[in-house]
């Protein structure tokens, strides 16, 4: 792994690096740099106390749009390697990992371990576009987990190998049970019931690997960034009374406004239901944690279409 000069480790101290309490600077453990908390609690599961993992995105943040400070960034160039989520997801924060990535930092995205979907609604390219999205479905999760554990291994000097592999089987196997559970909860719901509407296209993942049909996004786009066009809505509400969709799926950390106004227009009894989709909820949330988050996704979704 390498190792930056002693000018570069001062001008990193002036800058008094430290973040959620540690620092890349003489640091008894390696820092690894997470851009993504959903990414950050999968990474702290499978390094345990190997490493400090420090996560540059807060609770309730959009991963399109989150920026970070200039300690933060100072600190990513002096990672021992940086994870970040890759298909252009963090809009706001890619420049900094390329950057970083230049100087030699080893950078890790977990989407590379993943086959990709492709985004098959609104101006994303007419299916040219990768869907960044990939942690929806817990199996392709597992993968990236399994990518992460062996980038630590390869990139970050003083980990235990052995302890790395346990905790990274150990936590496997919970994301297999979490997948279990989802398959065994969707059961429920009537296959012609299964059509999901959401904020913006995030649930492409779990709809393949569970049967649902995506019908369409408020934004009809993979990033948060975009907005729609009154053609949109229009089409969208369209689509609402003719598939005989029942609820439409919000991110908890947005507002539900769009969402609120398109049930309206449909002109039918529709719930809006949050879901955590493109972050963690706070400390003591039900989206706490990524099998949290999961968990309660599942039961609100099985809730809002049985």
């Amino acid at each position: 792994m390498r190792r930056r000069g002693f000018a570069r480790l001062a001008a990193a101290t002036a800058l008094g690096l430290a973040l959620a309490g540690c620092s890349a600077v003489g640091a008894e453990k390696p820092t690894v740099v997470v851009t993504t908390n959903i990414l950050g609690d999968v990474t702290r599961n499978l390094l345990g106390d190997q490493a400090d993992v420090v996560v540059l995105m807060e609770a309730n943040a959009d991963p399109h749009s989150f920026g970070i400070s200039a300690r933060q960034a100072a600190m990513i160039e002096n990672a021992d390697l940086i994870i970040h989520n890759g298909g252009g997801l963090e809009e706001g924060v890619l420049n900094h990992v390329e950057a970083a990535a230049a100087e030699g930092v080893p950078t890790l995205a977990a989407m590379d371990a993943v086959e990709p979907l492709a985004f098959t609604h609104g101006e994303d390219g007419g299916g040219t576009a990768e869907d960044p999205h990939f942690w929806t479905d817990p199996s392709r999760m597992a993968q990236a987990a399994k990518a992460i554990a062996d980038g630590a291994l390869e990139h970050v000097d003083g980990v235990d190998p052995e302890a790395v592999r346990s905790q990274t089987a150990s936590y496997v196997q919970q994301l297999g049970e979490l997948e279990v559970a989802m398959e065994a909860s969707f059961a429920g719901i009537d296959p012609a019931r299964r059509k999901l509407i959401t904020n913006h296209h995030v649930f492409g993942y779990l709809a393949q690997r569970f049967g649902f049909e995506v019908i369409g996004a408020v934004v009809p786009s993979g990033t948060t960034l975009a907005s729609p066009s009154s053609a949109d809505l229009h089409d969208l509400t369209g689509k609402i009374r003719s598939t005989g969709v029942v609820a439409i799926f919000a991110d908890s950390s947005q507002p539900e406004r769009l969402a609120q106004v398109l049930a309206a227009e449909a002109g039918q009894e529709i719930a809006v239901v949050p879901l955590f989709t493109e972050s963690l909820g706070a400390e003591g949330s039900a989206g706490a944690t990524y099998l949290d988050m999961m968990r309660a996704n599942t039961q609100s979704i099985t809730n809002a279409l049985s």
